[in-house]
């Protein structure tokens, strides 16, 4: 994880290329400072796998795809992740809804950018098909430098191939990059700005492609910015209180999909 504070760094310094020496400098400073530090790492491996709810209820397939978040690094315990507290929310239904039998897996690798969500997929479509799929991807692709709409491109075609194959599909797009606390202005200010460019071409490209949209930065972020309890140890990577609130956050969508399911 150390690697994402480091990439933003260059990203943001080819875009300030034009920009001030002392700037340059400042931000070079914040990468040397950001590398320092302490990041959480997976502790429970490439995929989890639970039920959740009664045996008798209906059963809801749900998988996740995605980067750190869909694997819930930053935690120790899966019903701490944003998959287990989506899965409790589920199972525990609500008016209207139901009880259900909540199967959940996830797919995700930490680190993953779009272009690596081919390969999950594969893999989410492997066995028993899902009747849902939540996508959380976005912040290494803002790290890496790429074209905003080419990792967006990767993010359609996942939607489409899930969609083709029946399966209903919500993407949290890109959280709030200056919410971390890992990184220092104006680095902090430049990840925010790179994020939100990329979270505006994720949803058109997920709209057009069939999926479900939740902005994760424009409902959750002022929530992060404001509670540094909703980070882990890290300061970037959510907390048992950050997944929780991603996870009504995206609630809605996922309830609304996997009725459309039924």
């Amino acid at each position: 994880m150390a690697g994402l504070p480091e990439r933003l760094t260059r990203a943001a310094a080819t875009s300030l290329l034009a920009g001030a020496v002392g700037g340059v400098a400042l931000i070079a400073g914040e990468m040397l400072a950001a590398k320092a530090r302490r990041y959480a790492k997976p502790t429970m491996g490439l995929a989890l796998r639970t039920s959740m709810g009664p045996q008798n209820a209906p059963p809801l397939r749900l998988v996740l795809l995605g980067d750190s978040a869909a694997v819930g690094v930053g935690v120790e315990w899966l019903s701490d992740t944003v998959g287990g507290q989506l899965a409790r929310l589920l199972a525990d239904g609500s008016p209207g809804t139901g009880q259900r039998h909540v199967l959940l897996s996830s797919v995700g690798v930490a680190g993953s950018r779009s272009s690596d969500l081919a390969t999950q997929v594969a893999r989410a479509l492997l066995g028993d098909r899902p009747d849902v799929a939540v996508i959380l991807i976005g912040s290494y692709d803002a790290a890496s430098g790429r074209a905003a709409e080419d990792a967006a491109g990767h993010l359609g075609q996942a939607v489409r191939r899930l969609r083709s194959a029946g399966v209903q599909v919500v993407v949290g797009t890109c959280p709030d990059l200056g919410a971390s606390r890992s990184m220092a202005p104006p680095l902090r200010q430049i990840a925010a700005v790179i994020g939100r460019r990329l979270a505006k071409a994720q949803a058109k490209a997920v709209a057009e492609a069939g999926g479900v949209v939740v902005d994760l930065a424009g409902e959750t972020g002022a929530v992060f910015r404001a509670d540094a309890g909703t980070l882990c140890y890290d300061g970037f990577h959510p907390s048992a209180d950050g997944y929780r609130v991603w996870a009504h956050a995206l609630y809605p969508a996922v309830a609304k999909a996997a009725m459309t399911g039924v």
